[in-house]
């Protein structure tokens, strides 16, 4: 005889079921809220000081200061005028921008790969049995960025300038006469600044990168025969592809905004101008200091710049791809 189930025992099952998924569906509504809870802050603040700001730059690019009022001067008060795409046809026609971008791309060109592969051999270093006392050479390392901009890139100044150099000095003990103010050894001697405060900050996005590389890959290149060498150059630098791209995608969009180092530098090389970099034209337009100025063509000019810069940015990862497919 076959064995039937009691019907109480049915009742009860079809019962439980849906009392198990409205105990999940209120477990998974639960779990939301709380991710959305914690995630507020930062939601509201990356609105407060990322989005607003971008959507007002936008929005005063399409607007250009002018003299409002009767008189064959046009009176003293200025009020904001629409201009449509006026105050970008400006940007784009004007020379002296793409100059700057000319200077700029050149310096990341040089710059980039020097500071990346420095911070990539610091934290393989790191990374390895060759260093104790990992903790104090992270920091050491890291500590250049933790200095201000403007206060790093005073100190510099202080290093490059003739008579007050412990490295001029130096250099000319042995017989160099190095001008690092020179208008062909300027923009080396900004990359100089730049790579020793970034250096460490890079060498941080790579080191954390490696400790994320499981060791059981170590010990099977080991059991294969890999020596030292070849575990670095066959495992570890393949996985931190993702990490270098990161790195660089960062240091591309940063070197476009380059502005601390030249507008020090300029306090004694006035030759270098108010526009010697695109950063330093948008600041100056909206100081007044170069025409057309105010906040719509100085918003402009910082438009035009992330647009470049995200073209850069996209350029690199697409060839990036297609070199390591």
């Amino acid at each position: 005889m076959s064995q039937e189930t009691p019907p109480t025992a049915v009742i009860a099952e079809e019962t439980a079921v849906p009392a198990v998924k409205n105990r999940r569906r209120t477990r998974e509504l639960h779990d939301a809220r709380t991710g959305w809870a914690f995630m507020m802050p930062f939601a509201l603040a990356f609105i407060l000081v990322f989005l607003i700001p971008i959507f007002v730059s936008i929005y005063k690019s399409f607007f250009k200061p002018v003299s409002s009022g009767g008189g064959l001067y046009g009176g003293g008060e200025l009020a904001p005028q629409f201009v449509g795409f006026e105050n970008y046809t400006d940007v784009i026609g004007n020379e002296r921008f793409w100059h700057g971008i000319l200077r700029v791309i050149g310096y990341t060109v040089f710059q980039v790969p020097v500071m990346i592969i420095f911070a990539l051999v610091l934290a393989l270093a790191l990374d390895s049995f060759l260093v104790r006392h990992v903790t104090a050479y992270r920091l050491g390392y890291f500590l250049p960025f933790a200095i201000p901009g403007i206060v790093a890139a005073m100190i510099w100044l202080y290093l490059y300038t003739p008579d007050m150099s412990p490295i001029v000095e130096l250099f000319r003990a042995i017989g160099l006469n190095v001008d690092f103010m020179g208008r062909h050894f300027i923009l080396v001697s900004m990359a100089n600044m730049t790579t020793w405060t970034y250096t460490g900050y890079n060498m941080l996005i790579f080191l954390a990168a490696l400790q994320a590389i499981p060791e059981e890959l170590y010990d099977a290149a080991r059991i294969d025969g890999a020596t030292g060498l070849q575990i670095v150059m066959k495992v570890k630098v393949p996985l931190v592809r993702g990490a270098a791209l990161l790195a660089v995608l960062l240091s591309i969009v940063g070197t476009i905004q380059l502005f601390n180092e030249p507008t020090v530098m300029r306090t004694v090389n006035t030759w270098m101008g108010a526009d010697y970099t695109p950063m330093m034209m948008a600041y100056h337009t909206m100081m007044g200091t170069i025409s057309p100025s105010g906040d719509g063509p100085a918003s402009a000019v910082s438009i035009v710049m992330a647009l470049i810069a995200g073209v850069l940015a996209v350029l690199y990862a697409l060839v990036d791809r297609r070199v390591n497919k």
